[in-house]
């Protein structure tokens, strides 16, 4: 789900994912780690940056 609503907004930010999916921030960040451990997500940017597959 995280990454269907990366898919529809790259801009979108850890909190707003916590209201949409349903979980906390905290668990949202977790997960974000892990796919971008992974290789499936990056960051280009800072707060203000955008989400990237792959």
């Amino acid at each position: 789900m995280i990454l269907k609503e990366i898919q529809l907004n790259n801009k979108i930010s850890a909190s707003k994912l916590s209201d949409i999916v349903g979980i906390s921030k905290r668990k949202i960040e977790e997960n974000l780690a892990k796919l971008k451990e992974q290789g499936i997500l990056r960051r280009v940017g800072s707060t203000r940056g955008h989400w990237e597959f792959g």
